[in-house]
């Protein structure tokens, strides 16, 4: 009999989406043979064809929840490899499951939350749906007032924490950070890695090359200054009135940021790019 390693057990389960136990003994039965487990298992559970290897879960919705008392709410991205998948009625139930447990559990452990009932709601799911369906991240944020916005197609959601002004406030200045995906709260909290990457770019640009050390350092703090502002929350001109920045209009409202979060689907994701001709002209050229 063939070794079973967790690589095998992890592939079939990916491409079937059944449990880690049924896919080990359906590999040890067909002694490690990921194509001969599949066979089997769908003569003997009526499972639909399995997915091809690889295949990106990219896609999905993200859903949140936030407190009737304001002093926290969540964000939960849930994926799927298609935007036709995002729309099921069934696999849009399955994220409002999944929601309402990260909010009762006020957690951002996805592991946790998927143990159990959760996931065997997504093993089903994925067989009837026939996508890879997977929770990838869980956003808590907490504080005195806590608003949220998502967008309307489901994809970019945001919590926004301020000490003191409004709940409509929170939510105009979430509704901001959707907008505009600033990097920080203030300034001081860019990390000293990002700026001196950014210092790092601005050095390599060809404009520099020529300058003095002096004029050359001054040009870079200034650039330097510029992108601090346009990544800080406080500092961007506020989408509904561009006239003030995000941090004046909270200030004549009576509050102040304290934090935000935003998640978007599948941000970060590296998806592969078919070019469908080639593959074509390539299983030609095999044969």
């Amino acid at each position: 009999m063939a070794s079973v390693s967790a690589k095998l057990v992890k592939e079939l389960r990916d491409r079937t989406g059944l449990g880690m136990m049924e896919c080990k003994k359906a590999l040890v039965e067909a002694d490690g043979n990921v194509e001969a487990a599949i066979d089997e298992m769908r003569k003997s559970s009526g499972m639909k064809a399995a997915k091809k290897a690889g295949r990106t879960a990219a896609d999905g919705v993200v859903a949140v929840r936030v407190a009737d008392d304001n002093s926290y709410g969540i964000i939960v991205e849930v994926n799927s490899e298609t935007d036709f998948a995002a729309r099921d009625e069934g696999f849009l139930g399955f994220v409002g499951k999944v929601a309402d447990a990260a909010f009762a559990a006020k957690s951002d452990d996805v592991a946790a939350l998927m143990a159990g009932e959760l996931e065997s709601a997504r093993e089903a799911l994925v067989q009837k749906i026939g996508e890879n369906i997977g929770l990838r991240r869980i956003s808590i944020v907490e504080g005195d007032l806590v608003g949220a916005y998502v967008h309307s197609n489901s994809r970019i959601a945001t919590l926004v924490s301020l000490k003191g002004a409004s709940v409509d406030v929170a939510k105009d200045v979430a509704m901001h950070v959707a907008a505009v995906n600033p990097q920080v709260v203030s300034q001081s909290d860019m990390p000293e890695s990002v700026i001196a990457k950014e210092k790092e770019i601005i050095l390599a640009q060809p404009d520099m090359a020529s300058k003095p050390p002096a004029i050359a350092e001054k040009m870079v703090v200034g650039r330097i200054n510029k992108f601090l502002a346009e990544n800080s929350l406080v500092e961007q001109a506020f989408v509904k009135n561009p006239e003030l920045t995000v941090g004046a209009m909270v200030k004549a409202a009576g509050g102040e940021v304290a934090s935000f979060s935003r998640l978007e689907v599948g941000d970060g994701i590296e998806v592969e790019q078919l070019d469908f001709a080639a593959e074509v002209a390539a299983q030609l050229n095999n044969k």
